[in-house]
């Protein structure tokens, strides 16, 4: 799935706030030839005249982490990379929802697999509509594997790791699907191509194991949070086998452009009658107003830039 998207007036590279059509790099940059680069995506909402921005410290901390599982040094500290996505929103003026996008990659340098290029770092900040039918995705079970932990670096947001998803993404839409979901390499559920997934059975939700071939979602981390701290619902995390995905009683996804969205089928199956089942429906109602600062409990999660002179 994709989203519609707006291009701003700026973004930043390597230490400055430029034009949009000035943020480039050269043809030969490592990162573009071998995949050598992390990102983040982070998820802004329009709200009383500025931007709302969902857990950019904690964004922010993961793309040093993923860095730092590739053997790369990100030349800023996490708090001056905070202050240049905050100066980037404030500079575009955004009057609408938005997604960030910031990037670390081997820029110019040596030529090769062992090279260690400097390394580039950019944000990208664009205004950002819904990612996935808030009314419920179909889905399918992808041909693509999700490798295992000793085979590829899957717990770094790494760039190369995405041709992946691209590629599952790609096979579902081909067959008239919304979403891919993938397997592990034992025949488990693992994620879907951007997103974590939640079953629900008996208002217990079960989610898999971050030890278990999947990103550590920050959308997933809060959903868990909120479901057993404000909901009172039970949360396992362990593997889960490919026919219970299909007898659940509800499915949804995690993530940050995705948000929470309702599985309504999986290979033909419908799930929960074809409707956005109660447990999921709450869910997204309470991560609606968190994501807003409207919860006092996780306000700390929210941090807000001034755009406009609206109030």
């Amino acid at each position: 799935m994709s989203a519609e998207v707006t291009w701003p007036r700026y973004a930043w590279l390597n230490g400055k706030i430029v034009d949009w059509d000035g943020a480039k790099v050269h043809v030969f940059v490592h990162g573009l030839h071998y995949g050598t680069g992390v990102f983040e995506g982070i998820r802004g909402y329009y709200s009383n005249g500025g931007i709302k921005i969902f857990r950019l410290r904690d964004h922010i901390l993961r793309l040093f982490r993923s860095a730092k599982i590739i053997h790369m040094e990100i030349p800023y500290t996490v708090e001056e990379l905070v202050e240049a996505t905050i100066s980037l929103v404030s500079a575009n003026r955004f009057s609408r929802d938005i997604y960030v996008r910031p990037i670390a990659f081997r820029g110019l340098g040596s030529f090769g697999l062992r090279a260690k290029n400097p390394v580039d770092v950019a944000i990208i900040a664009v205004e950002f509509g819904k990612y996935l039918k808030k009314s419920g995705v179909r889905c399918t079970i992808s041909s693509w594997r999700k490798p295992s932990a000793d085979s590829f670096p899957i717990y770094a947001k790494v760039t190369g790791m995405y041709l992946l998803y691209h590629l599952a993404s790609l096979e579902a839409a081909m067959n008239g699907y919304d979403e891919a979901i993938l397997l592990d390499t034992e025949g488990f559920i693992a994620e879907g191509s951007g997103e974590n997934i939640f079953i629900v059975k008996n208002r217990t939700l079960i989610t898999p194991p971050v030890y278990d071939a999947i990103l550590e979602g920050i959308t997933r981390d809060t959903v868990i949070k909120l479901a057993t701290e404000m909901l009172g619902l039970r949360v396992e995390e362990r593997r889960i086998r490919r026919e219970e995905l299909y007898t659940a009683d509800e499915v949804f996804f995690t993530g940050t452009a995705a948000e929470v969205t309702p599985v309504i089928e999986v290979d033909g199956r419908v799930i929960g009658g074809g409707q956005v089942g109660e447990v999921t429906s709450q869910i997204i109602e309470l991560y609606s107003k968190t994501v807003l600062g409207e919860i006092d409990k996780y306000k700390h999660w929210v941090t807000y830039v001034k755009t406009s002179e609206e109030r």
